[in-house]
């Protein structure tokens, strides 16, 4: 069951967002967001419609390519919809939510600190010979003693609201993270570290990380593929947001997923010349992709009706070209499709990895708007595609300044 959200705060983030854009069609669309919620009393239009609107928005500044706007509203539509917190709105973008927030934080740190500071003076106190091993049980003990801590449910009891136990589980979430992080050997370490990130050129530390978040993303991938039972449910999950694999004529992944009444995309992609290109995706294990007939190699009946299905969308895409692009501003006139489907791992009969790929490349050349790959092909293609940024980043990072 979806749980709707909306509320002053997030009228007055999108009222605010609206001074970030120049662009007619997207204060359009922003303007539609504000009308809604300011039509429906008391509730700022709470709903299927404002989050609609809201994806609207982000749509429309995916198209002018302010790619920053579109992230923003497609967080707002996120928590429109019930998947994301308010508070984690408010870490993004209210400044002075954002430093209460790390203000409690550092308050919460010291606090530690001091009562670390406090127990080892007892320690040093009861046992004057007291050792770093010793200092190490004590603070194990005390950690493992939390857990038998409680708030009591009697008439002394302390009851949490709702914001209040959801800020204890983000601490709990803030300490997985910190456990998680690195951790230099000793001070001097420590402090080099320290010196490097303040020297660190900002646009080579995001080219960084977000090569760390792609190879994270691929191996997700890679891991549901390995496994015979996942879901097309559980391919599309690794494969959310994450357009890069499929080469770089896209520029972003589309909001919206629903373009007609009666059809709903898997992955809906923008290319570069604003035109659609949609993402049909199968399971992984199929064992009859290929099949061998009369001594020939052909493709198995899940592929031909996977193909049918992609047909399918495309010639609707066709059909209402006009009003889709009047009310999303996608461009659907010969759109074109790929349809990810099967491993040659999982692929019956004594029929090797190459000739599945020659099968599929000799289909493939007689087909005009929809192409058939597996997810091999799919894979190898985006670990190619690291590997070459990887090796730009090296390149990047150890050429020398100009005199």
């Amino acid at each position: 069951m979806t749980t709707f959200r909306s509320g002053f705060t997030l009228w007055s983030m999108v009222k605010a967002a609206r001074k970030l854009t120049e662009h007619t069609p997207v204060l359009e669309r922003i303007d539609a967001v504000l009308h809604i919620m300011g039509a429906y009393g008391g509730t700022y239009g709470k709903g299927r419609p404002l989050v609609d609107a809201l994806e609207n928005v982000a749509q429309e500044a995916i198209l002018h390519e302010d790619f920053g706007l579109a992230q923003r509203f497609q967080r707002f539509a996120a928590y429109a919809r019930g998947e994301l917190f308010l508070d984690i709105l408010e870490n993004y973008y209210d400044d002075d939510a954002r430093q209460r927030s790390e203000e409690l934080m550092r308050r919460m740190v010291s606090m530690g600190a001091e009562r670390g500071v406090a127990a080892l003076d007892v320690l040093c106190r009861d046992k004057p010979d007291a050792t770093a091993a010793d200092a190490r049980d004590l603070f194990r003990g005390v950690v493992q003693s939390t857990d038998y801590l409680g708030l009591g449910t009697g008439e002394g009891g302390i009851q949490l609201s709702t914001k209040e136990v959801r800020r204890l589980q983000q601490y709990g979430h803030m300490e997985i993270v910190l456990r998680n992080l690195p951790r230099p050997a000793s001070a001097g370490a420590a402090r080099l570290m320290s010196d490097v990130l303040a020297d660190a050129d900002v646009g080579l530390l995001a080219q960084v990380l977000e090569l760390k978040a792609r190879r994270a993303g691929l191996a997700a991938l890679r891991a549901a593929v390995e496994d015979p039972d996942s879901s097309e449910s559980a391919l599309h999950t690794c494969l959310k947001n994450q357009e890069w694999i499929f080469g770089g004529a896209y520029v972003a992944e589309l909001a919206r997923r629903q373009y007609t009444p009666d059809t709903i995309l898997d992955i809906p992609l923008l290319r570069g010349d604003g035109s659609l290109h949609v993402v049909e995706l199968k399971r992984a294990n199929i064992k009859d992709l290929v099949i061998r007939r009369s001594g020939h190699l052909m493709l198995g009946a899940p592929p031909h009706h996977a193909v049918s299905q992609a047909q399918n969308y495309l010639r609707v895409m066709d059909e209402n070209r006009r009003d889709i692009l009047a009310d999303h501003g996608v461009d659907t006139r010969r759109a074109s499709a790929t349809v990810v489907i099967g491993h040659s791992q999982y692929v019956s009969g004594s029929i090797t990895p190459q000739e599945v790929a020659e099968t599929l490349r000799t289909y493939n050349t007689h087909a005009a708007r929809i192409e058939v790959i597996t997810y091999e092909t799919l894979l190898d293609s985006a670990a190619r595609m690291l590997a070459l940024s990887s090796t730009r980043q090296d390149a990047d990072s150890t050429e020398e300044p100009a005199a």
